[in-house]
């Protein structure tokens, strides 16, 4: 398909929308889509056959890396994320104080809580190392020690 045959089937269909005068914009949405499936690849196609010889294109991959961490930025991030938290006072909070006993949570706000740091940090954390974290400076200490922060 030429540049000149999807000119005009793209001309012959707005005037049709023009004529009609169609009010549903489903209808409009629908019939663009079908438009662009249809005159995207006959653009690529005769792009590529028209420039063969003249480019070259290499595939790149880019990756980008985690933000640098700090002890300090751990802390403001998992301090941040419970007092998000709806169960628990943040005028309670602070670094010392215990899940169950302080703040009052049970265990399935404890489960919760520990999903939500999975979910800020973006790793997983072993029920058997979940257990143990019952303070906000025990799950400080193990992402640090998870994401090799020593400061």
């Amino acid at each position: 398909m030429s540049f000149t045959q999807i000119a005009r089937s793209c001309s012959r269909l707005a005037s049709t929308l023009a004529t009609k005068r169609i009010a549903s914009a489903a209808v409009v949405q629908t019939q663009a889509r079908m438009m662009h499936r249809i005159t995207m690849p006959a653009i690529a196609s005769q792009l590529s056959q028209e420039c063969r010889g003249r480019w070259q294109t290499q595939s790149v991959r880019r990756y980008s890396a985690k933000p640098p961490l700090s002890l300090k930025l751990i802390n403001e991030r998992v301090l941040l994320v419970l007092k998000l938290y709806d169960k628990i006072d943040p005028s309670k909070l602070n670094v010392e104080s215990h899940f169950i006993n302080d703040l009052g949570l049970d265990s399935l706000d404890h489960v919760e809580v520990i999903m939500a740091m999975e979910d800020e940090f973006g790793f997983e954390i072993p029920d058997s190392d979940a257990e143990k974290l019952l303070k906000p400076a025990d799950i400080i200490k193990y992402v640090a020690d998870k994401e090799d922060v020593y400061e």
